[in-house]
């Protein structure tokens, strides 16, 4: 500590004396462009008072001549003390417009041009090639959600459809991209793993993997993004439970896209408040369907009618109902 401080001292020491420096050639500065003004003014080494103050009129008269001072000579300038040096330089240095440029402050850079732009998350090992991990870096995408059930204002960006994704990588990609990325999960054909991290999509050939099986528990898909699975054609089974953006428009679409008509097998809703009678009536276009659950819909008024109907279009289908 005694070290440090004695250092402390030696610097502070060393800083005041630059100052006292500094101060005192300023001063001889000053003095010097003083003595300058006077002789240019016309106050020559030899000239007399008289004649000084012919040439000056409007300057004051001198008193007696001090002690060392000849007949012809301006009294002594009495010399500033630190005090005064001190003030000077500062006052000096106030009004010095370099000084004063130096101490402006600094306008701040600009912002980079891309610091805001989202970029779409490559899944991990695309750097093993192949045309899936070569496509997943483009699109414009936005991050997967980590969480499932997003907001409405959350899930909206991630509900769009990228038609030149699309055909970039082809359907079945982008639908698989397009679920994660709302928090439901897919089965390929010939596989029982269901893929859930969007990081951890399979790469490889465009045509390898096929949806076989989508399950949208607590998920935010919405109408907005069904034509994604337009050109899906394996299709087997669809798993709707607790979607709260589902509603009869998303099954009227989805009843409509003609690969899912032929390829659709088993589906089962559940716990989706927004979906009426309506939307499940229309579901009777999907011609191949052979079991179909609905269970905790409060929006279904007439289940006797839904009956009804199935039974007369899809005679084949195996109806549960569970509902209050």
């Amino acid at each position: 500590g005694r070290g440090c401080k004695g250092t402390l001292g030696q610097g502070w020491n060393r800083a005041q004396g630059q100052r006292w420096n500094r101060a005192q050639a300023r001063t001889r500065h000053l003095e010097a462009a003083a003595r300058a003004a006077g002789l240019a003014a016309g106050d020559s080494p030899g000239a007399g008072p008289a004649a000084t103050a012919a040439q000056r009129p409007g300057s004051p008269r001198r008193g007696p001549p001090t002690p060392g001072q000849g007949p012809g000579e301006a009294p002594a300038r009495p010399r500033a003390g630190p005090a005064q040096v001190a003030q000077r330089g500062r006052h000096d240095r106030r009004h010095d417009p370099v000084s004063a440029t130096l101490r402006a402050p600094r306008a701040p850079a600009p912002p980079h041009a891309g610091a805001n732009q989202a970029r779409a998350p490559a899944p991990r090992g695309s750097a093993a090639g192949g045309q899936w991990a070569r496509a997943a870096g483009g699109g414009g995408q936005a991050a997967p959600p980590s969480t499932r059930g997003r907001s409405l204002a959350r899930s909206l960006p991630q509900t769009l459809v990228d038609h030149e994704r699309i055909r970039d990588v082809g359907p079945d990609r982008a639908a698989s991209e397009w679920l994660l990325r709302c928090g439901a999960m897919v089965r390929y054909q010939g596989q029982e793993r269901w893929q859930k991290d969007y990081n951890h999509l399979p790469t490889g050939p465009l045509d390898k993997y096929k949806i076989q099986a989508i399950d949208a528990t607590d998920s935010c898909i919405m109408n907005i993004g069904f034509d994604h699975m337009e050109g899906l054609r394996h299709v087997e089974k669809i798993r709707l439970c607790k979607c709260h953006y589902i509603e009869d428009a998303c099954l009227e679409r989805l009843s409509q896209l003609e690969n899912l008509q032929k390829s659709v097998l088993e589906m089962e809703i559940i716990s989706c408040g927004n979906v009426t009678d309506k939307g499940v009536a229309a579901l009777h276009r999907l011609r191949n369907l052979k079991y179909l659950l609905l269970s905790d819909l409060p929006g279904i008024r007439e289940k006797e009618n839904l009956v009804q109907v199935f039974k007369t279009t899809l005679p084949s289908l195996e109806l549960k109902l569970d509902l209050k």
